[in-house]
């Protein structure tokens, strides 16, 4: 079994070196442990510090497309590398290198497709009281919407499957995390949490500049994201809600009209009726967007065969590659660190 950790970074030649000598070089169940970084544009000698430690694979964008982006690139690039669990990580030493093991762990064993590391939000040293209530109603509102059970939703220290990779196509351009565990729910796989140990911080995050700015991106992609999967559903119910809404008007109206008291009351008609066909427009909107959907659940499908076409006729190429051994990797990294 093959696992490949990925690392996406932004001007971390820095901290890289320690991120590195902290990840494991073995874990029960797994052969061979390879490494990815994702140079996102870096200004600095990220790209040469991952060479010169012995990184097997770099893939470097020309120009910083965002976390998002290099989460897709570093799962295509493992995928293609023929990694049977991809481990995503930082590269700023949040997270315990150490823990890898326990969030591989369920995978290997088959007990879950998707392992999520939970830095235990509610009582996490490292967060201030602010950002420990936001976290802890992001998540809330993630596990509801995505109908699973894990508590640290944004975290991204994950463990995940060959076959649960090909099936997650993030779309969001901000971050993966929320979009990839709504998607995952509602696709049915497998999902897990393990407690995991956090450091602090070192630098302010890169991925957003405030907290309003990452509430609203956060809120963004979470509403794509379920409404992708539940247009029905979303749709039907705001139609639902404005023909509601236009039925009280129209009853005002009828109320008048019956009485012998109709005259001046004729806005009210005008409302509900604007209220009534705003709501089947709506209505007829969800059901177009559910036949979308349906026809992107096709698409995914399609998708999803593709790959492992690919797969089978590159096996030979893969075959063909000669890997450095465990022992080779380890005694490598030894002389770095």
């Amino acid at each position: 079994m093959k696992l490949i950790i990925q690392i996406p970074c932004l001007n971390e030649a820095e901290v890289l070196p320690e991120t590195l000598a902290k990840l494991p070089r073995s874990i029960p169940g797994v052969d061979t442990i390879e490494y990815c970084i994702i140079d996102d544009g870096s200004s600095d000698d990220t790209s040469g510090v991952a060479k010169r430690w012995g990184v097997q694979h770099i893939v470097r964008h020309r120009r910083n497309k965002g976390l998002a982006e290099a989460f897709r690139s570093g799962i295509d690039k493992c995928l293609s590398e023929g990694a049977d669990i991809i481990v995503n990580t930082d590269a700023d030493g949040q997270y315990e290198g150490a823990d890898i093991a326990k969030i591989v762990a369920p995978v290997v064993t088959g007990e879950a497709d998707i392992c999520i590391g939970d830095r235990s939000v509610g009582n996490n040293a490292h967060f201030g009281a602010g950002k420990r209530l936001l976290q802890r109603l992001g998540s809330y509102v993630v596990r509801t919407l995505s109908a699973t059970d894990i508590t640290d939703a944004v975290s991204g220290f994950r463990a995940i499957s060959r076959d649960a990779a090909q099936r997650i196509n993030i779309t969001t351009d901000f971050s993966y995390t929320t979009d990839m565990l709504i998607q995952a729910g509602r696709k049915k796989l497998a999902i897990t949490s393990v407690p995991i140990r956090t450091h602090a911080a070192t630098r302010p995050s890169r991925l957003f500049k405030s907290i309003p700015k990452f509430i609203q991106q956060t809120g963004v992609t979470i509403l794509r994201a379920y409404t992708t999967f539940n247009s029905l559903r979303v749709f039907v119910g705001l139609g639902m809600l404005a023909t509601l809404l236009g039925v009280f008007p129209i009853a005002r109206f009828l109320w008048f009209f019956i009485t012998g008291d109709s005259q001046g009351h004729i806005q009210s008609l005008v409302i509900g009726g604007a209220l009534l066909t705003v709501g089947v427009l709506v209505t007829v909107l969800g059901i177009l967007a559910d036949l979308i959907a349906t026809n992107r659940k096709l698409l995914e499908a399609n998708m999803l065969k593709l790959r492992r076409i690919e797969e089978k006729l590159d096996q030979p190429k893969q075959s063909a590659k000669p890997a450095p051994s465990a022992d080779e990797g380890d005694s490598d990294f030894r002389r770095r660190a």
